[in-house]
């Protein structure tokens, strides 16, 4: 099983474990609450509560109701307590969520029944997880090893490893943290209900389709939850099964986004599961922006300096009569867009940590974070400032390929799904949602665990020093600004709010103080 980075060491409150240390507590459910704990507490804190100047070694909390509670560690807080008849006494995941429920009631004055079994099923997750994992052999590769290692998942959401309530044995067996891997269904689909747009031509080559019929992978989960729904269409030939492909597919830290190594391929399905904030469907709207969203980002990294890259969402092929449920997305592959010899790996593994981890290795820390920034942070300012484009370029859409020292050379990003374009949405509103994704969903994840890792760096001046070399009006205004917009994704849940609905609460700016 493996080390677990963001729980403290004993006597320091912000200590990571070194690689190979014994930090994995005996007792999975013990793990598997303190992995579910960090990110609702982060929520919690971050949405609701306000900090208290006390005295002692551990941050205390005001909370909606008047009540303290105090926590272990900053970026990833543990063993939450609350204050009650004059002691301290320590909250359990259990009480955690019911304190956390009882609080939001209070201050919002709405009901959700809801989330609460959602952070309980995200916590039997991480249980079910941890167990697979600690008998699972992990892929050789540093890039799918990555994708695969995200045990936390998003650190600031209060049900990241919920799996929409079902049966572990329905999910377990595709799980990318349990180190899945699984070939694909085959379908076959009537020639006359095909609905493609863009390139779909490497799904023709993962098997062969009878005449009068076009080939369609299907993920197994998908096909599992919306079995019922094509019953019909295979009862009148509209759909076959053609068996499996000869080759498996990994899932990557998207989960539904699949990358099949033989062929260099990454296909995206549809789940009717909500994961994180959102069901995971292939929606008809974004399906048919597409090809216009992908077309404008592609052309803004034609034109871009250095070596970044897209991973293009060449186009979709799917069902009319099952739009949505059938729907795969076809992605770039990975070697026609890496630097020879250099390795890809997940933005997202490189801060939760992972074997062979070059950050956790590097010889000169802050170097490697120069290099990084140097990678990731101008691609993304030039498509705004250049091409109107809002890369979605969070910790797990972004890839940072290094050299054969561990050091960053290129970043690659992806989704097209999850990128705005202007005059589409406002530049203002464009500004802060890249703030907020490559900024506070990134660098500052980032900065934090590379500080954890390397005791006396101080990320933030480097941090700055490269978002100044950008002339633009909003890189002036950011690093004078007090505060980053941080979403809300606790309240977003409780009050029912469109997952794509971002509202941001003001957080402190370290980028102002910083040298």
């Amino acid at each position: 099983m493996d080390r677990v980075d963001f729980l403290p060491s004993p006597g320091d409150d912000d200590a990571v474990p070194p690689d190979g240390a014994a930090a994995v507590l005996d007792d999975v459910a013990d793990l598997a609450d303190a992995y579910a704990a960090a990110p609702l507490l982060n929520c919690l804190l971050r949405e609701v509560a306000r900090p208290l100047d006390a005295p002692g070694r551990r941050p205390v909390h005001r909370l909606p109701s008047g009540r303290l509670l105090r926590v272990r560690g900053t970026r990833r807080p543990a063993e939450p307590e609350i204050h009650a008849a004059g002691a301290w006494h320590r909250l359990g995941h259990t009480e955690l969520v019911k304190l956390v429920a009882e609080e939001l009631r209070g201050h919002t004055g709405l009901s959700n029944h809801e989330l609460p079994a959602e952070m309980i099923d995200s916590r039997d997750a991480v249980a079910a997880l941890l167990t697979a994992r600690a008998r699972a052999t992990p892929p050789d590769g540093l890039y799918l090893r990555s994708e695969q290692s995200l045990i936390t998942g998003h650190p600031h959401h209060p049900a990241p490893k919920a799996r929409g309530g079902g049966p572990v044995a329905g999910w377990l067996p595709y799980a990318p943290e349990a180190h899945a891997r699984f070939p694909l269904m085959l379908l076959g689909v009537r020639e006359d209900t095909v609905v493609e747009d863009g390139d779909t031509s490497a799904l023709d080559s993962l098997g062969e389709a009878p005449t009068g019929y076009r080939l369609l992978p299907a993920h197994p989960w998908q096909l599992d939850l919306v079995g019922r729904e094509l019953a019909p269409a295979f009862a009148d030939g509209r759909l076959i099964r053609l068996g499996t492909t000869a080759s498996e597919a990994w899932p990557t830290a998207a989960i539904r986004t699949l990358y099949a190594p033989e062929r260099d391929l990454f296909l995206k399905f549809s789940l009717d599961v909500r994961i994180t904030n959102d069901i995971r469907r292939l929606w008809r709207h974004d399906l048919l922006k597409l090809r216009r969203t992908d077309a404008a980002v592609a052309r803004a990294f034609a034109s871009a300096d250095g070596s970044a890259a897209w991973l293009s969402d060449r186009g979709y092929r799917t069902a009319g009569f099952a739009f949505e449920e059938l729907a795969v997305l076809v992605r770039d592959g990975l070697r026609d867009h890496v630097r020879p010899g250099a390795t890809p790996l997940l933005a997202a593994g490189l801060v939760e940590g992972f074997a062979g981890s070059p950050p956790a290795a590097a010889a000169d820390p802050a170097a490697w974070w120069e290099a990084y920034l140097g990678a990731v942070v101008p691609p993304a300012v030039a498509a705004f400032a250049d091409h109107g484009v809002v890369l979605e370029a969070h910790l797990q859409n972004t890839l940072v390929a290094v050299d054969a020292d561990g050091t960053p050379v290129q970043a690659l990003f992806r989704d097209a799904e999850g990128v705005k374009l202007l005059p589409d949405v406002s530049r203002a509103a464009g500004w802060e949602r890249l703030v907020y994704c490559l900024i506070v969903n990134h660098l500052i994840e980032f900065a934090g665990a590379l500080a954890e890792r390397h005791p006396g760096l101080d990320p933030w001046p480097a941090a700055r020093r490269e978002l100044a070399r950008h002339d633009l009006p909003e890189i002036e205004a950011l690093l004078a600004s007090p505060t980053l917009p941080g979403k809300t994704n606790l309240l977003l849940r409780w009050t029912g709010a469109d997952g794509a609905d971002a509202r941001y609460r003001p957080l402190p700016n370290p980028l102002a103080g910083a040298g």
